[in-house]
């Protein structure tokens, strides 16, 4: 037996069906079916198998509802941490950054490097080297796979401050991300 019943009124119904026919995230989508399901009396596992999400994911909407209400089970909560310092396009900018040419007197970019030309381009007003490695680190997974490629020849190499190895790009990456000079 559920712990948490949904039991919609005639007007939570409604506006629900609403919300359907306009323009949602999936999760927004996934929560009022997940209401309307649970309302309809349709079992925790059969509506995660359906939506694709895990049955903790309906469980958890149903207890919402039943503690907090409609508009609580409809909304995500804030979530811990602070808020993203790089968007997508100063993340492209890092990435385009790395492969270009080094600065004068050296051989490769650092994580150092890359923060303080972020800084004096003024993108941001502080970003830490770890940020930097995090984006170059995320980075080949979003790129396509005939940019990255295994270090050799003479491509370029991205070195984070500590010495170790964040990723390697060929030079059409400059202009396949920053769309030309830097």
């Amino acid at each position: 037996m559920r712990k948490h019943l949904v039991q919609l009124t005639d007007e939570q119904r409604v506006e629900l069906q609403a919300l359907l026919a306009g323009a949602l995230t999936r999760r927004q989508r996934n929560r009022v079916e997940i209401l309307l399901r649970s309302d309809a009396g349709d079992g925790d596992i059969d509506i995660a198998e359906d939506l694709a999400v895990a049955t903790n994911t309906v469980a958890n909407v149903r207890r919402r509802f039943a503690a907090e209400g409609l508009d609580a089970a409809l909304t995500e909560k804030p979530r811990c941490g602070g808020p993203a310092i790089l968007d997508g396009k100063a993340e492209a900018l890092v990435v385009a950054l790395a492969c270009s040419e080094a600065p004068e007197g050296r051989t490769h970019w650092t994580a150092r490097l890359l923060a303080n030309r972020l800084v004096e381009l003024q993108i941001v007003e502080s970003v830490s080297e770890d940020t930097i490695g995090r984006v170059l680190k995320k980075r080949p997974q979003a790129l396509a796979e005939e940019i990255l490629v295994p270090a050799q020849g003479d491509r370029r190499r991205v070195h984070p401050s500590d010495g170790g190895r964040a990723g390697v790009a060929r030079r059409a990456l400059r202009s396949a991300t920053a769309g030309g000079e830097l």
